[in-house]
Parts: C-alpha cells; sequence; structure tokens
C-alpha cells in the first residue's frame, strides 16, 4: 500500500543567544540550586537490623555525622531487642 502524502520542505530558522543572565535567573542564586546544595548535604545509611530481615534507616549530616533522622525511632530498636518482644505487642488492646 503506498501513500501518495508528501512532507513540504522547511525554511532555515535563525537561532538567536539567550538573553545575558540576570542575577535573579542565574542557577547559584536560585531557591533550587540552594535546596540542591542543602540536599547534597545529607547520606542515607541502610544498616541490618536486630532482628533477621529488619532493616534501619539512617539521614546521617555529611559534614557533623550527626544522624539527623532513623527509621524505625531508637526506642522501637531497643524494643526488638527485647527477648519478648513480637511484631504488634507495642500496643496493648486489652482493657
Amino acid at each position: 500500500m503506498q501513500s501518495k502524502a508528501s512532507i513540504d520542505p522547511i525554511g532555515a530558522v535563525a537561532v538567536q543567544p539567550a538573553a545575558a543572565s540576570t542575577a535573579s535567573g542565574d542557577f547559584h542564586d536560585s531557591r533550587f540550586a540552594q535546596e540542591a546544595e542543602r540536599a547534597a548535604r545529607y547520606r542515607l545509611v541502610i544498616e541490618e537490623g536486630p532482628q533477621s530481615g529488619s532493616f534501619i534507616y539512617k539521614t546521617l549530616d555529611r559534614v557533623t555525622g550527626e544522624v539527623i533522622k532513623q527509621l524505625p525511632r531508637e526506642q522501637v530498636v531497643n524494643l526488638m531487642q527485647a527477648a519478648r518482644y513480637s511484631a504488634g505487642s507495642v500496643i496493648d488492646t486489652k482493657a
């Protein structure tokens, strides 16, 4: 099956260079650059938890070494290490 469609040629288009960047349009002064720099300061560390198959996720500050956030929280990890801990035993549903 043949098509009788034809494509018309396109003429050349002149491309103009972008205008000089202003301070507000400069990436280094932008909000995105500041957020990128802040995000690059942090590192995600994944450690094996106390129970088989459990993991601890920590967000660390690369400069100070401080733990910014940890999931699960340290208190929950301590509960998991207790001998009588089992999933769901954190909440007592008996009245």
